[in-house]
This record gives structure tokens, sequence and C-alpha cells, in this order.
């Protein structure tokens, strides 16, 4: 069992390796989070538009950030694994916002975190890069800033030099403190192993539909790979089928593999 905060930062440090790409299933609340530990999962990655979709708001920094830094809190506390946090741009005005809300988070255990760019300009970011590292070594804690860049997500710049630009903000992102850098919206083989190759610290890219396995992300030098919504997706996918049965025909069939109820009341210990 890993005893100490900066135990599970360092562990959670250890796991970016090109050898073997972390491999992450994001989470939006408790019950997620421990199905996703027991699966076999070496750290637990929080979803943002998950976490707000759960508690009424859409994603895109709308969240109070004390809603933000609860969830976290109860995620860390319920499992043993590492858990890695995603903030958007920062939940903060600006840099010194940035590093008030890194604070709380590793307060509320988090080892980890993921930045965002957006339509940030890259200036911008880095300075709020440099804020998160300077509360992670206030605090005493190697946390991992995983910085996201969200030129192939949202299609900024010329498609002709989308790839020069998005190096050159990885490498601005790193030179500020990164120790990642996020690029979503990728799924091309030669793009993903041109970003590898390219960016000194480990890459992190989302994985879905039209997208390489981990095994074949791997081979391309990708580090760190995860689901982002999708797990939440899904799960409000089946929701919504369950519930157009019910009120269209009636029935409910639910699928063959559906959680037992002492299976996942299993996953809570009983207070005392």
């Amino acid at each position: 069992m890993i005893t100490t905060h900066k135990d599970k930062a360092r562990l959670f440090r250890s796991l970016h390796s090109a050898a073997r790409p972390l491999a992450l299933a994001n989470a939006w609340d408790v019950a997620s989070a421990r199905l996703i530990e027991a699966a076999g999962a070496p750290a637990v990655a929080t979803t943002s538009a998950g976490v707000a979709w759960s508690l009424g708001h859409p994603d895109g920094e709308t969240l109070p950030p004390d809603l933000v830094v609860d969830t976290i809190a109860r995620i860390a506390a319920a499992v043993e694994v590492p858990v890695t946090a995603d903030i958007e741009g920062g939940y903060g005005k600006d840099a010194s916002g940035v590093a008030e809300t890194v604070t709380r988070v590793l307060e509320a255990g988090a080892v980890g975190i993921n930045i965002e760019d957006g339509t940030r300009p890259p200036a911008e970011l880095g300075a709020r890069i440099t804020a998160a590292r300077t509360a992670a070594e206030r605090a005493g804690v190697p946390l991992f800033v995983n910085a996201r860049t969200d030129t192939y997500l949202f299609g900024l710049g010329d498609p002709a030099t989308r790839l020069q630009h998005t190096l050159e903000r990885a490498r601005a992102y790193a030179d500020a403190g990164a120790d990642g850098i996020f690029v979503p919206g990728v799924t091309d083989p030669a793009t993903l192993a041109e970003l590898a190759s390219g960016i000194s610290v480990p890459l992190n890219v989302m994985a879905g539909p039209g997208a390489p396995n981990v095994t074949e992300l791997a081979a391309l030098g990708v580090a760190r790979v995860s689901l982002g919504p999708g797990v939440a997706q899904a799960a409000y996918t089946a929701t919504r089928h369950a519930a157009r049965q019910l009120y269209g025909t009636g029935a409910h069939h639910p699928p063959a593999d559906t959680l037992s109820f002492p299976e996942l009341d299993g996953l809570f210990p009983n207070p005392r």
C-alpha cells in the first residue's frame, strides 16, 4: 500500500513510458473511480466533462471550483492508486488564481493535473503552467503537470502548419514546467509518430473510434492514453437507452453483463 502523498506522486510520474503506456479510463465520481481501480488501473484520472455533467453543468469551466475540488477529494479518498485531476484551464482568472486551484487540488489528494490552452494564447497557458509548478514546489509534492493543447481538437490555425504549430506550443509548455503534453484529436499514426519524436516529454493522446490501440500507440512513441469523457458518455447512453425502453415499450431489458447490486454495493466500505 502507498502511504504518502509524495510516494503516490513519484509512482504516478514513473508510470509514463512509451514502453508501456499509462492507460487511463477517466472517472467522474467515486463509483466510477472505484470500478476503474478494481479493473486493474494503476491510476485514476478525472474527466472535467463527466464531473460537470454529473453536477448539472456543461463542460467548459462553468463548474464552481469548490465542487471540482470536493469531487477530487472524494475520489482520492476512495481509491488507493494515484489520482490525476482535469482542471480545464485552471479555474482562475490569471496565473495566481491557477496557483490557488493547484494548492487546493493537492490538498484534496491529487498528484497530477491536466491543464489546457483551449483558445487561450500559448503564452497565457505557459504562465499558468509555471504558476502550477511553483505551487506544487511550495507544497513539496512532485506534481505531474500534463499540458493539453487543443490545436487538433479545435482545428486551430492552418492545417498545413498545424503539426509545427503544435510542436512549438508543446516545447513552450515543456519549457514553462509541463511534465507531459496532451494532444487530443489526433488519430493519424504518422502524425502521432512525429509528435512523439518532436516532443521531449511524454506524449498523451486520446483513445477512441479511429485511433490506434494502446499497443500500436506504444510503437509510435505515445506514453499515455486516456479515454476522456468517453466512459461517462457510454454510461449516460446506457441510461438514456433504459429510459427510452421503459417509456417507449414499457419494458426493461438490461445488458447481460450489467453489474449486480451486490457488486456495486460492495465497492464501498460499510461506515461504522
